[in-house]
């Protein structure tokens, strides 16, 4: 098959047709023709490693990060379809990404880098496929998802949050937190941090993975003992939860999580009720 740019003049202009924005929408077979077509991906890699060099400099170039952030959004398209997904993850390719999620810069060029690997990371994981988790946990991705929901904007906490809540969906996810109390206290403690900040920041979107996050936990007994001193007390404020009183699904979330550590003595049923209740009747 013919390559998707000519190898043989590898020049920005060709490589940024490849990367046109307004190219990824033209056809709807473009996942397979990228990955099929000879050394498309390889540049695409090409370009994103060429950003290595400068992730420690003061300032990023925009128009470097822009390149990186198109070739990131065709890998995006390449993780999206269910006839490439797992090419990439036999390849090894997520990990050419994980260097754009452990820096520490705030600035909007890390962030735009940021947001778009883990837009590649999410749409891997939006399919439950225990073989996709699998290849996060053993690569490592779960320490780079809590530095971007620590130093990430509201977007990139978002994606990295609903990347841990898919991950812990799979029962090896579970474990991966509740047989080690480090990983789940570092867990714990990055969403009880979110959550203290969505008084000053409300987000229904991202306040709705983080419960989906806690009540799965919750079905753990040895995380139910954890809750038992870092569950964050604003999970039961009503700034809080007004976030999501139109929200059914996220509302019985709740009380399943209340339940769950009720049940191991943790909180007492009253203490639901009327949390919860007064929330419905206001």
């Amino acid at each position: 098959m013919h390559p998707l740019v000519d190898h043989s003049k590898l020049q920005r202009p060709s490589i940024n047709i490849c990367l046109s924005p307004i190219n990824r929408g033209i056809r709807a077979d473009l996942a397979p023709l990228l990955w099929n077509s000879s050394g498309t991906i390889y540049l695409l890699l090409q370009e994103i490693t060429s950003a290595y060099r400068i992730l420690s400099s003061p300032e990023l170039v925009a128009r470097a990060t822009n390149n990186v952030c198109n070739a990131l959004a065709l890998l995006q398209c390449v993780a999206s379809n269910p006839n490439t997904r797992m090419n990439l993850i036999q390849a090894n390719i997520p990990c050419y990404l994980y260097p754009f999620l452990g820096v520490k810069n705030k600035e909007k060029p890390y962030e735009y880098l940021r947001l778009t690997s883990l837009g590649v990371i999410g749409a891997l994981v939006k399919v439950d496929n225990a073989e996709i988790v699998h290849f996060l946990l053993q690569s490592e991705i779960v320490p780079l998802c809590l530095r971007c929901m620590e130093v990430g904007n509201e977007l990139s906490k978002t994606v990295a949050t609903f990347i841990i809540q898919k991950i812990l969906v799979q029962d090896e996810g579970l474990r991966y937190f509740c047989s080690f109390a480090e990983r789940f206290f570092a867990l714990a403690r990055v969403m009880g941090t979110m959550v203290d900040n969505l008084v000053e920041e409300p987000s229904q979107r991202l306040l709705k993975h983080i419960i989906h996050c806690y009540v799965r936990l919750s079905g753990c007994p040895r995380a139910c003992d954890g809750f038992k001193i870092c569950l964050p007390i604003r999970l039961r404020d009503a700034a809080i939860l007004n976030l999501v009183r139109d929200d059914p699904i996220a509302l019985e979330w709740l009380r399943q999580l209340f339940f769950n550590i009720a049940t191991g003595n943790r909180v007492s049923s009253s203490a639901i009720g009327e949390t919860l209740g007064s929330l419905l009747a206001s």
